[in-house]
């Protein structure tokens, strides 16, 4: 080839490759514009929740998620929390989600099993799974993709958004030892826990949390459920009803839920989805470290304060084993979609349980004698 001639091709090839880089370079600016013109505008959304503000950790799941998503966003994306009853009730926060009332909510689904009994899966039913099992059967034994299921049909994107761990058995004005101490009491317990204490013979109550002191003090109710140590000392229970049982059986780690309208889910860029989803994970694994740091020392201050322990008996443990397990057994029988869940859940139990009592329950019984 002459030299002439391969300075010309040369010349061509370094021309054809300039303008591929340019186009290329071209192509990358307009698409990065693009993605921050779709995430440049401010946005600014309200989220229900059911609690009350001077339960903080349960109330810092949602300040949590605001928090993070913001920071995520460097301020683009602002979450604006709100206690139950600043917006809508703190038991009326599905329906404002599911309608479009509000973008977001931070509640506990057990409150609407009477919408759908599945939805104690997403919470907690009773004898159910403990904080990690919880947590392993959402993110990797297809429990977010079985409730997602639900939610759709309620305009709903759910994810776990906070746990407290396994919680007290709650406040009582006079000691149960037996079943038929059971009978006729009246006590605040949402969700299948207050299905199963029903069957028990129990007056069940469904309250929001800020309701629950004034019922108590009053005698509308004479038994109350909360969460643990550091919110019900702060709730002041102690103060009306001296006996603390233990454990809480229906509600072994409760997941709090991160509720978002799906239209207003729909309408925000995958960065975005993205980042809510990664709060809403943080504030799960945050509230447990919370729970965990508080509890032991307002358990200390409890019992200093004259609160008597006590232990749910044999009995009334196993009677309300088996009934909770009569009543899955006929939801399952009715209801197809809790049916499909159910086995799902229960099969996932029934392989997750000898391990954790192999290693950690054997360790635990061992160490803490």
């Amino acid at each position: 080839m002459k030299r002439r001639d391969f300075l010309k091709k040369a010349a061509v090839g370094a021309a054809v490759a300039g303008a591929s880089a340019t186009l290329i370079s071209c192509g990358q600016q307009q698409q990065q514009q693009e993605t921050t013109k779709t995430t440049s505008k401010k946005i600014k959304w309200r989220m229900a929740t059911s609690w009350p503000k001077a339960f903080d950790t349960i109330y810092g799941g949602a300040e949590t998620v605001a928090a993070r998503v913001k920071a995520m966003t460097n301020g683009q994306f602002e979450i604006i929390p709100y206690a139950g009853g600043e917006l809508v009730g703190g038991l009326e926060v599905f329906d404002a989600v599911s309608q479009g009332t509000v973008e977001m909510g931070h509640t506990a689904s057990y409150y609407y099993v009477g919408k759908n009994p599945a939805f104690g899966f997403d919470t907690a039913i009773p004898f159910g799974l403990t904080y990690r099992q919880q947590n392993a059967w959402l993110y990797n034994g297809g429990g977010i993709e079985a409730m997602r299921k639900i939610y759709a049909e309620h305009n709903i994107v759910n994810f776990p958004a906070g746990n407290t761990g396994v919680q007290m058995g709650g406040w009582f004005r006079k000691e149960v030892n037996t079943v038929a101490d059971l009978q006729g009491l009246k006590m605040r317990i949402p969700g299948l826990g207050g299905k199963v204490m029903s069957r028990l013979g129990v007056t069940v109550q469904v309250l929001a949390g800020g309701e629950i002191y004034p019922a108590l003090e009053r005698g509308v109710i004479d038994a109350t459920e909360w969460v643990g140590p550091y919110d019900d000392e702060k709730a002041g229970f102690y103060k009306v009803a001296k006996y603390y049982y233990h454990p809480g059986w229906w509600e072994p780690a409760p997941t709090l839920s991160l509720y978002v309208n799906q239209k207003a889910w729909d309408s925000l860029p995958k960065e975005y989805q993205e980042i809510i989803a990664s709060a809403a994970a943080e504030a799960n694994l945050d509230m447990m470290v919370d729970y965990d740091s508080k509890n032991p020392k307002a358990l200390n201050s409890l019992v200093s304060k004259g609160v008597e322990m006590r232990e749910f008996s044999q009995e009334i443990l196993e009677a309300a084993r088996k009934e909770a397990y009569a009543l899955y057994d006929e939801l399952a029988a009715g209801d197809a979609q809790f049916k499909s869940i159910y086995e799902g859940w229960k099969a996932f139990k029934e392989e997750s349980d000898p391990w954790f009592n192999t290693a950690e329950a054997s360790y635990s019984r061992f160490n803490l004698k």
